[in-house]
Parts: C-alpha cells; structure tokens; sequence
C-alpha cells in the first residue's frame, strides 16, 4: 500500500429539512388546527480515528464529502427525517487542520476518537410550533438551516514510542529491521527509505513501537533531498535514536548536521532525549571505532554506544537505554492527569 500522510479533502454537511404548513382535516372536526410537522436535522460531517489504517492513501481517490440533507416535515405532526452523517475514517494520529493549514481543528491520537468538522444545518419548525391562544391558525413555517462547507487539510503524525534519525545509509533500515518484524528496504545507496516505517520492538518481554524515519541532508529544511516534511512523524515520540555511520569520515560532522536540521525544523525535536549510536562497528577496525567515538562524543556532549545492526553488537543495550526512557515518559505522562485533578483553584 502506497503511504500518504498528507490530504486536502472537501467536506459538506446536510442542510436542514423545511417545516411544514398543514392543517388538520378530518370529518366532523370543523377547526382541525395546525399539524405541520418540523424538519429533520442535516448530517453532520465527522473525523472519527480507527485502528487498521496506517495511511492517508484513501483520500488520494476521494476528495469530496457531503452529509445528507434532513427531510421535510409533513402533515399530520410528521416530522422529517434527521440526515445520515458522513464519517470520515482516519488513522490514529491524524491532524485535521482548516484550509490555511495553521488553525488545528482536531488532534485524533486514540482508536475510536473522533470530531465533529462540520454541523448540519437544524430542521425548520412546522406551523404546528407557532400555535399559541392569540394565533391559532399559523400558516408560515421556518427553512431549514443550511449545511457548512469547508476544506480541511489531514495531516498523518505516526505515533510512535522512539524515532530512528540520521544521514542516509546511516543503517536506519537495517537496524530497524534487525529489531523488529518489519521488512523495510534495505540497500546500498541513499534514500531507499521514502516513506516512514513502523516496527514493534521486543526488549526483555516489554514492547514499543520504534519508527524509522527517512534519512535528512544537509539543507533538508529548505528542501533539500526528500526535505524535512517527514519529521513530523517524530514529533510525538519520546526518544530519539540517532544512528551514524561509523564508516563515514567524520561522525562528529556528522551529527552535528542532522543536529542543526531538527534545530531548523523546530518542533521541540532539538529538546527531545536522545540516545546516540556509532554504526557499523563490524565493518571498522578498534583504533577506527576509538576514533569516530571520540569525534562523536565531541560533538554530541555525551558517549555514544559503538553497534552494528547487522551483527547485533551492542544492539540490546540501546534498546533498553530507549525502553528506560519511554518508561520515564510513560510515568510522567500518567502521574500527570492526577496531579492537575488534585489540584485546587
């Protein structure tokens, strides 16, 4: 399946039913009264976050999406239908921004969540809703309301526990791979990976969900290679891990180029934690991995771990470095709720 994580789709809602004028007519009652029932409610038009979908690859065929119309009322107090909603089904971590693309009108993180985007229009009352003492014979009836049309822009935000960055062929895909049941592409040029991939990882009996992210060039926040349009599918993890080629001429560069884009991006990407990762320490001799290490930690502030994905050296205890700060996370997001419950104003 192809992988969209951007759309620009055309939603309508329903327009309201009109009331109706209608007056009682029955044999031996001489002043029947008004009976004219009111109109039935337009759908409205709601975003609603599934499980099962990992792509925005449906609304690349379907762009337009209109809720039906409420049905009129009729006579004998026979209100009109209310009209069926149009449901938007999406993948969890869809964004739904207004056409600008700035004002956010919903954030779906969890299955089953969902947003009402656009409210049909109410149903007309029936000159049965306008009898009173002084005016018994009403005959007007109010429209029903018109639907709201607008355009929306989905924006895909993987969730994900940790975030797999760095320069192409930094081994992204190899690692991922080697971590998890997920089959990316895996070769020896740059760029074999053009969309995000997702992975559960198993760690001491404990999972999380790790996802590599397409390798970043210098210059990627202007556009540069594949840009940096697929960072935002880091924005929700919790942890970065920030693979280097060990076999490349300077690590330390290196880093501190990937470093500068998340810094462009913005985002709180630069603030994130994040555990570092000299690569393909099978492929180096140990006065080459002392040296790239020692470059790296120059760089990044901190020692890095010396792994090679492919041999499985060193691979284990980044994963449990990466599990100790999901863990962290997870505690602080959890212990967050009860404190502001606890609180008082």
């Amino acid at each position: 399946m192809k992988f969209l994580d951007e759309a620009k789709v055309y939603i309508r809602s329903g327009d309201g039913g009109n009331g109706c004028v209608s007056f009682r007519r029955e044999k031996f009652i001489e002043f029947g009264g008004p009976n004219g029932g009111d109109g039935g409610k337009g759908g409205d038009v709601i975003a609603q976050a599934v499980d099962g979908l990992n792509t925005l690859i449906d609304y690349r065929y379907q762009q337009h999406f209109t809720a039906a119309n409420g049905r009129a009322g009729m006579g004998k107090d026979r209100h009109g239908a209310n009209g069926a909603d149009a449901v938007l089904k999406v993948p969890v971590g869809t964004q739904i921004y207004d056409e600008d693309g700035a004002t956010l009108l919903a954030d779906l993180t969890e299955v089953g969540q969902s947003a009402v985007l656009a409210r049909g229009g109410n149903g007309g009352f029936g000159n049965a809703h306008f009898k009173s003492s002084t005016n018994r014979a009403p005959r007007h009836a109010n429209p029903g309301q018109p639907g709201v049309e607008l355009t929306i822009r989905l924006r895909l935000k993987l969730i994900a526990d940790a975030g797999i960055i760095g320069l192409p062929n930094a081994g992204k895909s190899t690692f991922l791979a080697a971590v998890s049941a997920a089959k990316p592409k895996i070769a020896d040029y740059p760029f074999t990976t053009l969309h995000p991939q997702l992975g559960v990882v198993d760690v001491d009996g404990r999972e999380f969900v790790l996802a590599d992210i397409p390798g970043l060039i210098e210059g990627a926040h202007e556009g540069v290679g594949l840009g940096d349009r697929f960072l935002g599918h880091v924005e929700r993890c919790r942890v970065l891990l920030h693979l280097i080629d060990g076999t490349g001429e300077d690590a330390g560069a290196a880093y501190k180029t990937v470093r500068a884009e998340l810094k462009a991006y913005g985002q709180g990407l630069a603030e994130k934690p994040e555990i570092v990762a000299l690569n393909k320490a099978d492929a180096l001799t140990p006065k080459q991995i002392e040296q790239q290490t020692a470059g790296l930690q120059r760089a990044a502030k901190h020692t890095p771990f010396s792994i090679s994905a492919v041999s499985g050296q060193g691979v284990d205890e980044v994963l449990r470095a990466l599990l100790q700060i999901i863990d962290r996370a997870r505690r602080d997001t959890s212990e967050q709720p009860a404190a502001d419950a606890a609180w008082q104003p």
